[in-house]
């Protein structure tokens, strides 16, 4: 059932926009349903542009999930980009969801799935265009019931006034009982809104609504508690955790063919969640745990019924670490038997630098060879045993050796700079082993591959053992890169630094509490716009707007905690809790603390 007069208003515009097909909607395998023959209707709002947002695996699990449940009709909407936005406001139009052209506001519910802090600005844009107020205290029973989930939800302060609940933890179970449970009040009547979202938070263990609770802070400007406003609300929040076999879970086998090429144009199939490994300044570590996989055959069948229903040639196995899958050599036995013949190509992110990467190239030799993604982080053996990331050089040469032996045409290697404690050695450790795999390449093809150093600038993360730690500042991060790229010798290697501005403003966003809030108002009502693309992002915006809001930007994003102060997000109870990130902590001083001495 569409709204074929907005579809039709839409189409006018069209002509004047890049990339109009992400505006249409009708993909294949996307879902639509007559909202007159269902309880109910909600829709994920992704909070970057559609190339981006119908590459996410997690929306197309929620979108598989909500919508084999006949009692729901779930649809997508996205970011639109500037010149899109412009059309519409200047028709009056609002932003709608693809299936039906039904504008956000006359949804039951309205889900933001928060993965990059920097994309914040899109929400705000996103409930704008769609006729939602902004603040959820504006809000009444006949607008949508507005959540967010994801990464970003471990620090939901920033957020706080514009979202009405929190959502921790997995999105399998919850979301399709926090639906059942708003459409159910919304039925039974008799409730103001509060009351509603109340009773919701009230009955389960991992939703948080912030209009419940109140921060109060110290003369020093640090937070000395979050109090609740009623009793009836949770003092502590636990993430919801899917503990069953992953296989118990349904992957989605008729994803949504997009209309345009996007980033990862290819079948998405997780094949585990969570990872084995402890990494301090790993986020996901964290938050995704338990370690919980699906067998063999579940992924071999999820992903040929995807094959089939797609026609897709490439098959991508997710997870944080894949090369740690127990039935790793298996697993990609088995995808090359069944795939192989088909011509379709399995490819393997997120690999892990240990023994499995000797044989991995041996293992996919009849896979198509284009590039080789690794994450060594750092290249010095005493800033691993800081990071606790446990891999070795030798591990590491070995498998890129034999990955060109067996048809690989390049590398690319993740790094990170400004941890803490880095020296000038570290910097020089990643120009130095990027040169030895490129050299390697030359050994054993008689020609230099490209070998791309990819270099982020390290962002403390909440619920990590460095959410104590401060970002490095401006000068430092622009200086480490400049220092990369110098020392460079060999044409082969290429070395790229994540930018500077946006790192810095990343880290405001993701340690920020609600006084950082207003901010982000204000710079979306000057113009901040799709911050995570490098061509719309204005840094000079923010800036401004930190220093007229009277923010100090340094003192959220810079400055070390200590251990006895209240961080904003403790009332966001993550897996092992606190207690296990300050002995993680404590143990990282004391190995900054050797290095230091062995200076």
């Amino acid at each position: 059932m569409r709204n074929i007069a907005l579809k039709e208003a839409v189409e006018r515009l069209l002509p004047r926009v890049q990339t109009p097909a992400a505006y249409m909607g009708g993909e294949l395998n996307s879902v639509v349903k007559d909202h007159r023959q269902v309880r109910g209707k909600l829709c994920l709002a992704f909070p970057d542009t559609y190339a981006i947002g119908t590459s996410h695996h997690g929306l197309q699990v929620l979108y598989t999930i909500m919508n084999d449940d006949p009692q729901w009709a779930c649809e997508r909407a996205f970011t639109p980009w500037i010149d899109f936005e412009a059309e519409l406001r200047r028709a009056g139009l609002p932003l709608y969801s693809l299936e039906t052209f039904t504008p956000l506001h006359q949804f039951d519910l309205l889900g933001f799935s928060l993965q990059y802090e920097v994309c914040y600005t899109n929400i705000l844009t996103m409930l704008d265009l769609g006729g939602v107020p902004l603040h959820s205290k504006d809000r009444t029973l006949d607008h949508p019931l507005v959540i967010a989930g994801g990464p970003g939800a471990q620090n939901p302060e920033l957020l706080a006034p514009f979202i009405d609940i929190f959502v921790i933890g997995d999105g399998e179970e919850s979301l399709p009982w926090l639906m059942d449970r708003w459409m159910t009040l919304k039925e039974h009547g008799g409730l103001s809104r509060a009351d509603m979202i109340a009773d919701i938070v009230g009955n389960t263990t991992w939703a948080y609504a912030p209009m419940f609770y109140e921060p109060e802070y110290h003369t020093d400007g640090t937070l000395a508690a979050m109090n609740r406003t009623r009793s009836d609300v949770p003092r502590q929040i636990t993430a919801c955790t899917i503990n069953q076999n992953l296989d118990a879970i349904p992957l989605p086998k008729r994803p949504i063919v997009p209309f345009v090429q996007t980033p990862h144009d290819r079948i998405a199939i997780e094949i585990m969640r969570g990872c084995p490994w402890q990494c301090r300044f790993c986020q996901s570590t964290v938050i995704k745990r338990p370690l919980r996989v699906r067998s063999v055959e579940t992924i071999v069948q999820a992903a040929l019924e995807s094959y089939r229903n797609t026609g897709i040639d490439e098959i991508s196995l997710l997870s944080l670490s894949t090369s740690d899958y127990p039935d790793f050599e298996e697993l990609v036995k088995r995808m090359a038997e069944v795939f192989g013949p088909l011509g379709v190509n399995v490819s393997l992110p997120s690999l892990r630098v240990n023994n499995q990467l000797r044989s991995l190239p041996q293992l996919m030799k009849d896979a198509r060879k284009s590039g080789l993604t690794l994450a060594p982080e750092v290249a010095r053996d005493d800033m691993r045993e800081q990071i606790r990331k446990k891999i070795t050089n030798d591990d590491l040469y070995q498998g890129c050796r034999e990955a060109f032996r067996n048809g690989w045409q390049r590398v690319k290697l993740y790094f990170m700079c400004g941890l803490p404690g880095e020296r000038v050695v570290d910097l020089d450790g990643i120009v130095e082993m990027a040169e030895t795999i490129a050299q390697i390449s030359k050994e054993e093809t008689g020609r230099y591959k490209d070998v791309t150093a990819s270099v982020s600038n390290f962002v403390p993360k909440p619920h990590t053992p460095y959410q104590w730690n401060g970002m490095q500042t401006r000068e430092y991060l622009r200086w480490a890169g400049a220092y990369l790229r110098k020392r460079v010798q060999l044409r082969a290697v290429k070395i790229k630094q994540h930018d500077v501005e946006c790192s810095l403003l990343e880290g405001v966003l993701t340690r920020g509490d609600r006084r950082v809030a207003p901010a982000l108002e204000e710079a979306w009502r000057r113009g901040a716009r799709l911050d995570g693309w490098r061509e719309c992002f204005k840094p000079q915006i923010w800036w401004q707007t930190f220093a007229d809001l009277g923010i100090d930007t340094a003192w959220y994003a810079q400055r070390y905690r200590p251990l006895t102060e209240v961080l904003p997000w403790d009332h966001i109870n993550v897996k092992k809790g606190r207690q296990y990130l300050e002995k993680e902590q404590t143990r990282s001083l004391v190995q900054l603390q050797v290095m230091a001495d062995a200076k």
